[in-house]
């Protein structure tokens, strides 16, 4: 896969990272973490509109590696990315090479 294609995937994926930042940010005004919230799908399809419903827990224990991201069943994109935990409505995923890079650098835990 050519790198600026792994590279466009990635932002796609980062953007709707971005997104659930957002929600987390305003959830977390709300009050109790166990509280269920919709998430927006994390895949690299900019039109998904795939709803996951997590804790701001379970989102925040993603979250703590830059390199991950919540994905419905069925998004994951290979070429660029490996499952790292499996539940039944979501599944984790840990980019690898230039999307990994990408993940980190627009992070915005980090920025």
């Amino acid at each position: 896969m050519e790198v600026a294609h792994e590279e466009r995937l990635a932002r796609n994926e980062s953007l709707f990272r971005e997104l659930n930042e957002r929600i987390n940010e305003v959830a977390g005004t709300l009050g109790a973490d166990e509280h269920p919230y919709e998430f927006v799908c994390e895949c690299s399809d900019s039109q998904c509109t795939e709803r996951l419903v997590l804790s701001r827990r379970e989102y925040d224990h993603i979250r703590a590696v830059g390199t991950r991201f919540v994905l419905a069943h069925g998004h994951v994109t290979a070429e660029i990315e490996h499952v790292v935990e499996r539940a039944d409505d979501h599944l984790v995923i840990e980019k690898d090479g230039v999307a990994a890079e990408v993940a980190i650098k627009l992070d915005p835990r980090t920025a």
